[in-house]
């Protein structure tokens, strides 16, 4: 049995043999290893972090910053085929979806490295213009923005333990913050060898960037108003993130990215057969499949005008008609299982009560037994799609995510006013897209639901031929939503760094401003 390792104070730390919670190979439910953060001193490892790791980083330009995450970005790359093949049996990802978390992971920290290289030699930002504050300009004021004092506190998903990591240590790191972070113990075998490659090369001081494997203990306890706490999961567990007395007592930042029912909207103009059709039907269903329905943008209502239902769901359904489920291995599969016993316990419970207001489109609602795999074994689920009855309530559809590859028809009258208010129900989406070519719809509905989405995918007949998908987090815009979706931010490029950065006055001669802030 392989023992994962934390990696604080520059060094290694061996759990021992009391682990106990497995990384567990979701197609044969084998364990893969064990897990725990028995043994390290939080306190320790957090004062190292601020002083050997903050110090460092500090002394730095964005630029060398920046040649710290492509050093990253390469040590991660070089051991490439280990991390899908690792990805594909401890997530169950198939090989094209581990590429998605892996080759995410590094363009990533490599996008971020290319940034510190753009900001140049310098060691802060300026925010915005200088003005004069008297009556010439002898008396100057101008914003910029300086790294925090502390440590960023990264505590991730199990569905991307590559990416996940990577997105919130590359502004981090690029801000001037050291990182301590945490993956889901269920995936966190890919982490811990993402940062084994990052320490085998030597690229970054130490204390720069750690590793807890297991839980967090008293971690908490020991950050100030200077830290940074971010975090990727469940509303729930976001919440007691939030209530921690200490974090509350010290107002240490908090960035939360959280449950999402992200809605995928067809406009009344896009007919049956033409090419966007095609293109959101080809679209939603890969945003509803890939990772097995596990990512926080996956599309999870799809609102679609009546007269369109028919034709849509019969295009849907010989789509979803191509996904096989399966051990990833099997090279006929292109759906794998879900992470966790958890997680499929969970799908099937939201699955059954979803069904209590929609019927069976596509799929069984029940677990399946995998290609490649034993039968009776592996966390399998085949794609279903849902559609609400008439004339029952809507409300349980835009209040309960199932976390797998589920999604739901909505039905609306064709008017972007309704599809606007169906939007805000889910109460702040990550991701919403929409699918139409008549921009003055399509305006209307940001109009009335802008404030509900933290970003907007705008599908046309013009953007088709370079059309990535909703799915796809970009680090050059933010990625994020507001009320339900947790109210956070990640990615972003240069405004990622807000998180990581204090926004600070300064007044006096204009010389001395200035000099200081482009470091004169």
């Amino acid at each position: 049995m392989k023992f994962l390792r934390s990696h604080l104070m520059g060094k290694w730390i061996e759990p021992g043999e009391d682990s106990g919670v497995h990384v567990i190979d979701p197609s044969t439910e084998e364990p893969l290893a064990a897990v725990s953060s028995a043994g390290v001193d939080f306190k320790a490892a957090v004062e190292y972090a601020q002083l050997e790791g903050g110090r460092a980083l500090r002394e730095m330009t964005f630029a060398e910053r920046g040649e710290l995450l492509i050093g990253m970005s390469r040590a991660i790359h070089s051991k490439r085929n280990e991390l899908l093949e690792l990805s594909m049996r401890s997530c169950g990802s198939t090989r094209k979806d581990s590429k998605f978390d892996i080759d995410g992971a590094t363009g990533t920290l490599y996008h971020y490295g290319a940034l510190g290289k753009e900001l140049g030699e310098t060691h802060r930002l300026v925010d915005g213009e200088g003005e004069p504050l008297g009556r010439s300009a002898i008396y100057w004021g101008r914003h910029g923005r300086i790294a925090r004092d502390g440590v960023a506190v990264h505590i991730n998903a199990f569905n991307f333990p590559a990416w996940g990591f990577a997105e919130k240590a590359a502004a981090a790191i690029l801000a001037g913050m050291p990182v301590i972070t945490k993956p889901a113990s269920s995936t966190s075998i890919v982490t811990e060898s993402c940062i084994e490659a990052v320490v085998d090369s030597a690229v970054l001081p130490d204390g720069v960037l750690g590793l807890i494997c297991g839980s967090i203990g008293d971690l908490f306890d020991h950050l100030t108003g200077q830290d940074v706490v971010a975090f990727t999961g469940s509303a729930a567990t976001a919440f007691r993130i939030r209530s921690n007395e200490n974090l509350l007592r010290q107002s240490t930042p908090i960035n939360i990215e959280a449950d999402s029912l992200n809605a995928a909207i067809l406009a009344p103009d896009v007919e049956p057969g033409s090419e966007l059709w095609r293109l959101f039907v080809r679209e939603v269903t890969r945003e509803v499949t890939q990772k097995s329905g596990q990512k926080c943008t996956a599309v999870r209502r799809i609102m679609v005008p009546h007269d369109r239902i028919s034709d849509l769901q019969q295009d849907l359904c010989e789509e979803l008609a191509t996904r096989v489920v399966g051990n990833p291995f099997d090279e006929s599969v292109n759906v794998g299982p879900l992470a966790t016993a958890d997680q499929l316990s969970s799908v099937l419970e939201g699955t059954a009560s979803l069904r209590e207001v929609a019927d069976l489109v596509a799929g069984s609602g029940e677990r399946v037994d995998g290609i490649g795999a034993e039968p009776g074994k592996g966390y399998f689920f085949a794609p279903t799609l849902l559609q609400l009855r008439d004339g029952d309530s809507d409300d349980l559809i835009h209040d309960l995510e199932v976390f797998g590859p589920v999604s739901t028809i909505c039905p609306f009258d064709g008017e972007a006013a309704t599809a606007a208010c169906l939007n805000s129900k889910g109460k702040g989406t990550l991701v919403t897209s929409v699918y139409s070519d008549q921009e003055q719809w399509t305006f209307d509905l940001l109009r009335r639901c802008g404030a509900w989405s933290g970003r907007f995918y705008l599908a046309s007949e013009k953007m088709i031929s370079q059309a990535p998908g909703s799915g796809v987090a970009l680090p050059q815009s933010l990625h994020g939503g507001p009320g339900r979706a947790g109210g956070g931010e990640e990615l972003g490029g240069i405004r990622a760094l807000d998180l990581y950065t204090q926004r600070v006055a300064f007044q006096g001669t204009r010389r001395a401003v200035e000099s200081f802030l482009t470091d004169r």
